[in-house]
């Protein structure tokens, strides 16, 4: 019911949201007299914001249209390798001789798009053969599709590294630290071949360790609570129909709920810069906000199974999770080398959480155990951003450059 009543209100702000989005527009536009008008400054900003508040945010693309290799640009082609009915694997395909060492960037089904590590792929493309998941709006999935649960997206990565090669690197950033890292012990356990390296950054693999607000939120309340409280069904006018999720809308507002001060100031920094005529402010702003509230419903079996199993139970790190009908084992890993990365101000995932990756990866000899600690970084300055760019990626390029084979 709260998901048709969202949808019932959306459809009736969408005519007030198109006409101030149109008299923002036209206001600035250049041949338009009136744009110069001592008042339309505070009109645009007015009008503008009006509609950033309250329209509703589309699958944002990746927009990647060329990079530089050795110095000269060079054209990207996106390209779908794969379609599942949960997930597109994207292929970031450079026309060049020398695409570099292939990784498989694993994007966190957690509320937002792909999109969201824009510039993590950016950042990798000059010198690597970049790929991605791209995870589906479950709203937009027939429910004849099925279920997905922690161990069909287990599944999922599993045939991604199987399909890209023994050559594969994986980078796995928040949510997906889990069965990513499921993921490789069962190749591992079946005796399969195993990627060249796997980097955890900033995931909740023992949530025990230095709890944050989002730890302790999953444990104030069973997975009863979560059911009743949060899930909802999709409602008749989507293609997903019926199916149950956990909306975005709601997951936005948890988000927001986090940090409120944080996301009104940036708002408020938004609408003065409007005011006074800083183009490349608001330009920022957009670019980011765009990504933020751009958000998917995720199936609702996923994340409750996520919930109980990742923040409430702890099975991974207690040495009881099972998924895809075995128990998982990390000992077992002795041919992939692991990275992991936190932030040193990550209030989402707390200190100690990705690291304990090691302990449990016991059977890894030492040289292929390697940790990072970023100064003065948040959770999502541990994959994008300038701090990302100029200390955290070079030391990823630095451990999967040391774990390549030669030639």
């Amino acid at each position: 019911m709260l998901y048709s009543l969202y949808e019932w209100s959306r459809l009736a702000m969408a005519p007030l949201e198109m006409a101030a989005a149109g008299a923002s527009g036209a206001l600035r536009n250049p041949f338009n007299p009136y744009g110069y008008a001592p008042w339309a400054r505070a009109a645009v900003a007015n009008t503008e914001l009006f509609s950033r508040l309250t329209r509703r945010y589309a699958r944002p693309e990746f927009g990647i249209e060329q990079t530089l290799v050795d110095g000269l640009a060079v054209e990207v082609e996106q390209v779908v390798v794969e379609v599942k009915p949960f997930c597109r694997l994207l292929h970031f395909r450079k026309r060049t001789a020398k695409p570099g060492p292939r990784l498989l960037i694993v994007a966190p089904l957690a509320g937002h798009y792909a999109t969201l590590l824009r510039g993590t792929v950016e950042e990798f493309l000059p010198d690597h053969d970049v790929y991605i998941t791209d995870w589906t709006n479950a709203r937009e999935i027939p429910t004849e599709s099925g279920s997905f649960d922690l161990s069909e997206f287990t599944r999922y990565i599993q045939e991604y590294i199987r399909r890209l090669g023994r050559s594969v690197h994986v980078i796995a950033v928040c949510q997906p630290t889990i069965p990513v890292l499921c993921a490789i012990s069962l190749l591992a356990q079946g005796g399969e071949f195993l990627p060249r390296s796997v980097t955890l950054i900033a995931g909740p693999i023992d949530p025990r360790i230095n709890p944050t607000a989002v730890d302790l939120v999953a444990t104030e309340h069973d997975s009863n609570w979560f059911s009743e409280q949060v899930i909802q069904s999709v409602p008749s006018n989507c293609p997903g129909s019926g199916r149950r999720v956990y909306p975005g809308f709601l997951q936005l507002t948890g988000f927001v709920s986090m940090n409120p001060g944080l996301h009104r100031d940036a708002y408020l920094a938004f609408y003065r810069d409007l005011i006074d005529g800083n183009w490349e402010g608001a330009a920022s702003h957009r670019s980011f906000y765009d990504d933020y509230n751009a958000v998917l419903d995720m199936p609702a079996e996923f994340y409750l199974e996520t919930i109980n199993k990742v923040f409430q139970t702890f099975d991974l790190p207690r040495g009881a999770m099972d998924l895809c009908g075995e128990r998982v084992n990390p000992a077992t890993i002795r041919a992939t080398a692991l990275l992991t990365i936190e932030g040193e101000e990550d209030d989402i995932t707390g200190q100690g959480q990705t690291h304990i990756a090691h302990a449990l990866c016991s059977g890894l000899a030492k040289g292929r155990k390697e940790r990072y600690t970023a100064p003065g970084v948040g959770h999502f300055g541990v994959f994008s951003g300038s701090k990302f760019r100029l200390n955290v990626a070079p030391v990823i390029r630095r451990f999967i450059q040391a774990h390549q084979p030669r030639g």
